[in-house]
């Protein structure tokens, strides 16, 4: 009998399980607690730190480009797990849309025990006010009635409610809006953003100086519309880049860091509109009727005339150039389908200020002091009709050949401004013209940028108020002992680190003082 007794108190009890409806309910709180919001919130903010590291598609295509032939093996993982397009891949759009739903959680059951609280009366007069953190008392000639009128005008920015011979007081109802205000803004500007990311653009172009742009979708270099957003509503602006303004410093500690470059624009808000001109810098985008043109970058873009080898000219003008290093050391490739009777290929690199570093070709400043284009030049087929896209900043190898020298080695030149190249095999040649700059501009339109803008206003608003209104309560009570009114007076803080020391004391002073 004891043995049995034994086992059954060992039994562990049956948990039934929970109904479905049960669960969803369980699932529900969950979801909507604080705890969960703030874990969102936090992966949300960790998510995001990716499409700060790794080159994004809609911000820069041509470095996502370039990482991804940089890193063979890592691009298609990165590719699977969506770290090119961060931001609407399917893992960080459900966190972002998880955390809109915890926070609607989470503000709407706080919202009806707020404003529940916000028309509460003050509690009445504890019993005994001496157990209280802060509590004085003190005798005046005064009547009751009279001391409490007096304390009942001093404490004026109180809510406050007579019992009796005592007040009841009580003030800081709007710290919990503030919290409330906060945890709204951020719900705001999530849906600022996510509607403007549904209803705007966001696109990139390279534009050499003196180079133009209309504002058409066949125009961008890469250009990404939101799902509800339709290229045909793009406006109907234009601009010419005139010139674009670069310092580079010669201090020994900053040496060659860009410093002050912008660009000067000539644009057209519309088609029949007047010409205006404009500059824009790093955070001073130039706005047409809510369009942001941005500068993010810039570069080099020599000048060449290649002449094929029936002493043609098979193509004239500038070519863009990559930026390698904070030297703009810089590579490219230059593609000549017009070049008889062979087409053309150069790729190589481009120096600014050139010179010789421990034996090796290398440049020493970013700014183009002592400028040299080598390449090396190669022949056959560029693929440009083989009807797969490829990239302007690469050659398609697969069906071109190496020109050789009279030795049999790879040929190479190497060309100042003003030089002319010979090419082996009477291919021709190519001349080094000059140089130009080109800017990356990133063009963007977020129609509800207002909204989040009025969020993080909010988020500000509310943060202070939650940071800096503190709680409290007050109470007074007066009575008649030995012929003298005999005054209570006692004071709670509602807030951690809150102090009502010097408050009760001035209070005090001043009921003595009038009494």
């Amino acid at each position: 009998m004891s043995e049995q007794f034994e086992n059954e108190r060992d039994r562990k009890p049956e948990v039934a399980p929970l109904a479905p409806v049960e669960f969803l309910r369980w699932t529900w709180r969950q979801l909507t607690s604080m705890k969960t919001a703030l874990i969102l919130l936090f992966l949300l903010a960790l998510g995001a730190v990716p499409g700060s590291v790794v080159p994004q598609d809609a911000v820069d295509s041509l470095e996502a480009a370039r990482w991804r032939d940089a890193h063979p093996s890592l691009a298609p993982i990165y590719e699977k797990l969506g770290l090119f397009s961060v931001y609407s891949s399917p893992w960080f759009s459900a966190i972002y849309i998880l955390l809109m739903i915890s926070l609607v959680g989470c503000i709407l059951p706080r919202t009806r025990v707020y404003w529940k609280a916000l028309r509460a009366r003050p509690p009445k007069t504890p019993g005994n006010l001496s157990r209280l953190p802060e509590y004085r008392s003190f005798t005046v000639e005064g009547e009751p009635e009279q001391v409490l009128e007096r304390a009942k005008t001093l404490l004026g920015g109180y809510r406050t409610d007579v019992h009796d011979g005592s007040i009841s007081a009580e003030r800081g109802y709007l710290r919990e809006a503030g919290n409330l205000v906060f945890h709204l803004s951020i719900l705001i500007v999530l849906v600022g953003f996510a509607t403007g990311s549904l209803f705007g653009f966001k696109g990139g172009v390279v534009v050499v100086e003196g180079g133009q742009f209309a504002n058409v979708a066949n125009q961008y270099d890469d250009f990404v519309p939101g799902r509800l957003f339709d290229a045909s509503d793009l406006q109907p602006f234009s601009f010419a880049v005139e010139k674009f303004r670069v310092t580079y410093s010669t201090d020994e500690k900053e040496f060659g860091m860009a410093s002050d470059f912008s660009a000067d624009l000539a644009y057209q808000s519309d088609v029949d509109a007047a010409t205006k001109r404009a500059r824009i810098s790093v955070n001073h985008p130039l706005d047409i009727d809510g369009t942001q043109i941005y500068l993010i970058g810039h570069g080099y873009a020599p000048q060449v005339t290649v002449k094929d080898g029936n002493g043609n000219i098979a193509y004239k003008g500038p070519v863009i150039f990559l930026p390698q290093d904070s030297t703009f050391l810089s590579d490219g490739v230059i593609k000549v389908p017009e070049a008889k009777p062979s087409q053309l290929g150069f790729g190589g690199l481009f120096f600014p200020t050139y010179a010789t570093l421990r034996g090796q070709p290398s440049t020493v400043f970013p700014e183009a002091k002592s400028p040299l284009l080598s390449m090396f030049v190669y022949s056959g087929d560029l693929g440009l009709d083989s009807g797969i896209p490829q990239s302007v900043y690469s050659l398609d190898m697969s069906k071109l050949t190496q020109v050789k020298n009279a030795e049999g080695k790879d040929y190479r030149f190497s060309l100042r401004v003003g030089e002319t190249a010979q090419l082996p095999d009477d291919l021709g040649s190519i001349t080094f013209d000059g140089v130009s700059r080109f800017v990356k501009l990133q063009i963007s339109k977020n129609p509800n940028e207002q909204v989040a803008l009025a969020g993080m206003i909010l988020a500000l608003l509310g943060l202070l108020g939650s940071l800096f209104i503190r709680p409290r309560r007050v109470w007074i009570r007066v009575r008649r002992e030995d012929g003298r009114t005999l005054v209570e007076v006692a004071g709670l803080h509602r807030s951690a680190g809150g102090d009502l020391t010097g408050e009760i004391d001035d209070l005090v002073a001043q009921l003595e003082d009038k009494a």
